[in-house]
């Protein structure tokens, strides 16, 4: 066990250790106890922030997204030699450039679709529009779909109703049976 009359080393000494054990893994040109006299500063000033990288400082082949690709350097001509000759080779002719296909022009009063499709969807339209058509005399849609629901409802309450509550009672009558009982 440690004796209690030994003192707790303080911050300065542990920080002091460290750094030497540190300057110990170091090669032997600094002296480890120059390191553990340097006095340890008590607050850091923040470091400035790092100025942003601008485009010329880059490297030169690293392209941004927003920078127009250079046209590449020609590349230069094949060289065949025969003997003590050199023959340089014309380069290849720049493949040329398809010209986009010619459409025809459309009329701009000529329909999209025939007549006969157009009065059928048009026919299709009208009945959709009766069959759903809102009432006037400023309704909102809360109580067009009210007045929809409550026949539907009625119907549904007169039909379900009376089973369901006849179900529920009887569960609740054998509930009441069997606390008793039991």
């Amino acid at each position: 066990m440690s004796d209690t009359n030994t003192p707790e080393p303080t911050m300065e000494e542990i920080l002091a250790s460290i750094r030497r054990i540190i300057s110990e893994d170091e090669p032997a040109a600094e002296a480890p106890a120059a390191v553990a006299h340097e006095p340890e500063p008590v607050a850091h000033a923040p470091e400035p922030a790092p100025e942003p990288v601008h485009a010329a400082a880059e490297a030169d082949d690293v392209l941004e997204l927003t920078q127009i690709a250079p046209e590449p350097p020609p590349r230069p001509a094949p060289v065949e030699t025969l003997g003590d000759i050199e023959v340089h080779s014309a380069p290849p002719p720049p493949a040329p450039v398809a010209a986009p296909p010619v459409l025809a022009p459309v009329a701009e009063d000529e329909p999209l679709m025939s007549h006969s499709t157009a009065s059928s969807a048009a026919s299709a339209f009208g009945q959709l529009h009766q069959t759903v058509a809102m009432p006037q005399g400023g309704q909102l849609l809360d109580d067009v779909v009210r007045e929809l629901l409550r026949p539907l409802l009625k119907d549904w309450l007169d039909k379900n109703l009376a089973a369901i509550v006849q179900a529920k009672v009887e569960e609740e009558v054998e509930r009441i049976a069997r606390r008793r009982m039991g």
